[in-house]
């Protein structure tokens, strides 16, 4: 069945099932393999990306489910004034070791980021409680957090 997808602000007709998991549509479709697949369950967040601008775990999200709607990529986050300010700070804090949850942590943040310019603690714990970090690199995503929220405020 043909898609159109509004993905990093680029259309583009995908011919897939319409229960296909937008992650393997991104990735396998579109080759935009910045957005990892991580557990398939929606548990680990490292699949995340923004649909209008809300962070999505595309792990289970169905193309057909997704419409017209704007998808926002890794690839792209570095383009929104909030996406720039935490990949700023990730690399100031030097949050990543492996990387391999990057992507979702680095959405979620942004998200986070996005809507609220002066997060709490609480709030950086409710935004990112999804998206689990293998390496435990979890006091420098705060610290990274709080940074890019006072540059982007």
């Amino acid at each position: 069945m043909a898609f159109s997808l509004n993905v990093n602000g680029t259309k583009h007709s995908v011919d897939v099932d319409g229960d296909t998991p937008l992650l393997w549509v991104l990735r396998d479709v579109l080759g935009l393999t910045g957005t990892k697949f991580g557990c398939g369950m929606a548990l680990c967040g490292a699949c995340t990306v923004h649909i209008e601008g809300a962070p999505t775990r595309s792990c289970v999200t169905p193309v057909d489910s997704v419409g017209a709607s704007a998808i926002t990529t890794i690839e792209a986050i570095g383009e929104t004034p909030a996406g720039a300010a935490v990949q700023k700070a990730w690399l100031e804090r030097e949050v990543v070791q492996c990387g391999y949850c990057q992507s979702g942590q680095i959405m979620s943040a942004a998200a986070l980021i996005a809507s609220n310019k002066q997060p709490s603690d609480s709030d950086i714990d409710d935004a990112m409680s999804g998206n689990i970090c293998r390496c435990g690199t979890y006091v420098r995503i705060r610290d990274a957090i709080k940074l890019a929220a006072r540059s982007n405020g």
